[in-house]
């Protein structure tokens, strides 16, 4: 049986599949901001998204990562197709440091992709 690759290992492999796709390395924000985009359900709008619009879909790209965790719950989407959560329970890592949350979100994201 074959061992499990580490985070770091999984975690190249996706920036190697992302930058095929796109072209260049993405940074954690652009990694969320396009989770975010992917969840959002009204149009995605010709021109560029506002900062507070960018801000929005990666706390969308947040929750729905977390979701998967059981912190959150989605609760539906408005009239203009911006999901929305309720949190059920605080994220608390052992550490409780942004480092040790930053991981959380990394094994969310492979999640999210698909990567083992």
């Amino acid at each position: 049986m074959e061992e499990k690759k580490s985070l770091f290992e999984r975690w190249i492999i996706l920036e190697a599949d992302l930058v095929e796709r796109f072209g260049k390395k993405p940074n954690m924000e652009a990694i969320l901001f396009l989770i975010g985009v992917n969840e959002y359900r009204g149009r995605i709008p010709k021109i560029k998204f506002s900062k507070e619009q960018k801000q929005e879909l990666m706390h969308i790209a947040v929750c729905t990562l977390l979701s998967r965790g059981g912190y959150y719950a989605p609760e539906g989407y408005d009239d203009e197709g911006w999901p929305h959560f309720r949190e059920l329970k605080k994220v608390e890592t052992d550490q409780n440091t942004l480092a040790a949350q930053e991981i959380l979100l990394k094994e969310y994201i492979l999640d999210y992709f698909g990567i083992d």
